[in-house]
């Protein structure tokens, strides 16, 4: 049997329901796509890297913006666009995801299919905001050979869909390592109800994990710590590692109410057992596909359309948040296979027990 989600081995995470793929492409318009880069070269270096689009809706994403918004929850991190994401709210590009050296050439990448599709950046209008989030796969990935280039972008925009996610050791993914075993992309899903409303909103997280040691994974329980000697490896990450957490939903909220939501994904990034360390960047980017702004506009004013903060639905997007954060990182866990990289080295794809085990210890009641 190949690796799968977990919950095709019958572990749940939380009490909402999910979307029908369990993928951030649950949200209506959500398209993911990936390039992977695996081959060696020469004096025991090996490409295992890659990069990861995720595109906010099929229309032009420069000329039709989406309320966005970030939060860092630890900053030992080297993304672009997070500045203008926060002052002004809005997301004009696709969010790309790639490995630390990567960042400027996804960039470029992804700065000439905006350029391509619309004459007028940097000439009759103004510049364009580029999002890119990384995290290191040096221990895998020559990282020094600087092997991700600016066609690799356009290719995993070009290769994006709305279709059930591909996980684990694939596109930014294919060298990141979690808790000691392989890591990488991760998705899941929630679906809220408003009460008294036959209204739905999905809420769906796309995770690129490369953090954590294995005791914290196990949590240091007395339970976990009997199936040590069976199942643990020498740790193979000396860095504290990082995570890019990326939230898409189709519920109505500004730029404020998609700030709230974001920090309700360090609670399931704690649930695994991060601490969030010295050296890690944890970060979320958040949009929302119910509105789209008009980057051309006559206009002074624009109406914003957006749900009461004093609603029980918002309780309902924090939790979903949390969920579907926290299973992302197991999906992410449980897609990988074991890897081969630089120096002969390998990551092990985590035993399913592992996370079974895992799991039943940080949801008892």
């Amino acid at each position: 049997m190949g690796r799968v989600k977990i919950r095709e081995l019958g572990l749940e995470i939380g009490s909402l329901p999910v979307g029908k793929k369990n993928c951030i492409t649950d949200v209506k318009g959500v398209q993911v796509g990936h390039v992977t880069l695996k081959y060696p070269e020469e004096n025991e270096e090996f490409v295992c890297t890659g990069v990861t689009a995720i595109i906010p809706h099929a229309g032009n994403i420069f000329r039709e913006n989406v309320a966005a918004a970030s939060y860092v929850f630890n900053g030992f991190g080297k993304t672009t666009g997070l500045v203008q994401i926060n002052e002004l709210g809005r997301l004009e590009s696709p969010i790309m995801l790639t490995n630390t050296f990567g960042v400027p050439a996804v960039t470029q990448g992804t700065l000439q299919y905006l350029l391509e599709q619309n004459p007028e950046i940097g000439d009759t209008t103004g510049t364009v905001n580029i999002v890119v989030g990384e995290c290191n796969d040096s221990y895998l990935n020559s990282i020094r050979s600087l092997p991700v280039l600016p066609q690799h972008a356009r290719k995993a925009i070009d290769n994006a869909s709305s279709g059930r996610v591909e996980e684990g050791a694939v596109g930014a993914g294919a060298g990141m390592v979690c808790f000691d075993y392989k890591g990488g992309i991760g998705c899941s899903s929630r679906i809220i109800s408003i009460e008294g409303a036959e209204k739905k909103y999905t809420i769906g997280c796309l995770v690129l994990s490369n953090f954590g040691k294995q005791e914290e994974l196990w949590n240091y329980s007395s339970y976990s710590k009997k199936v040590k000697t069976s199942h643990s490896q020498e740790p193979v990450v000396e860095s504290d590692g990082s995570i890019i957490m990326v939230l898409a939903t189709d519920a109505p909220l500004n730029e404020r109410q998609l700030q709230r939501v974001a920090k309700r994904c360090g609670i399931g990034l704690g649930r695994t057992g991060s601490h969030m360390s010295h050296g890690s960047g944890d970060i979320v980017i958040a949009f929302s596909t119910a509105q789209v702004f008009d980057h051309f506009s006559n206009d002074c004013t624009e109406q914003v359309i957006q749900l009461r903060d004093d609603k029980s639905v918002m309780n309902s997007l924090f939790t979903a948040a949390a969920e579907a954060t926290e299973e992302a990182i197991y999906n992410s866990l449980s897609n990988a296979k074991t890897t081969r990289g630089r120096k002969g080295r390998e990551v092990k794809e985590i035993p399913y027990c592992l996370l079974d085990e895992n799991m039943l210890i940080n949801h008892q009641k």
